[in-house]
């Protein structure tokens, strides 16, 4: 089964209702099941039952505060930043290990192929890289945090 279709089973899962779902193929099989992400689920149920999708700008839960950004509704006017985005579906990770120190922090400097964090998915660890050189502006993602293809990581000035 090559990389492709696998990415399109994935996301076919993420995006629908299916909890579960097994392929087999020749000498292939795959099962992909989706885990619940309770609040993320309640995050969702606020939005549409309680507030207006303009006036939404973040949810406290008991916790930490959780921002909730919409890659389309995330405007930034300054052409001088760029907005690095989860290239899958996975859960986030600031470092390499529980006890270890981030990859990055508000602040650093990076440079291309730079190492900003790492996404889990199906069990294997992807190290996501800097696209571009610049500062560390904002750090969007919690650690251990469930992300979404697509979904804003990081705020990089660019230099």
């Amino acid at each position: 089964m090559d990389l492709k279709k696998l990415k399109s089973l994935i996301d076919l899962v993420a995006k629908s209702n299916i909890k579960e779902l097994e392929v087999t193929e020749e000498k292939n099989y795959i099962r992909i099941i989706k885990e619940s992400i309770q609040l993320h689920d309640k995050i969702l149920m606020l939005k549409s039952k309680n507030l207006s999708d303009q006036k939404c700008n973040s949810i406290t839960s008991e916790k930490k505060n959780i921002s909730v950004l919409s890659s389309d509704k995330l405007t930034i006017n300054d052409s001088k930043k760029y907005i690095i985005k989860s290239p899958m579906v996975g859960t986030f990770y600031h470092s390499s290990a529980p006890n270890s120190s981030p990859f990055v922090e508000i602040g650093s400097e990076v440079k291309i192929g730079t190492t900003l964090c790492i996404i889990e998915a199906m069990k294997l660890l992807n190290e996501i890289n800097s696209e571009k050189q610049g500062i560390i502006k904002k750090i969007l993602v919690e650690n251990e945090q469930p992300v979404e293809f697509g979904q804003p990581l990081f705020i990089l000035k660019l230099i």
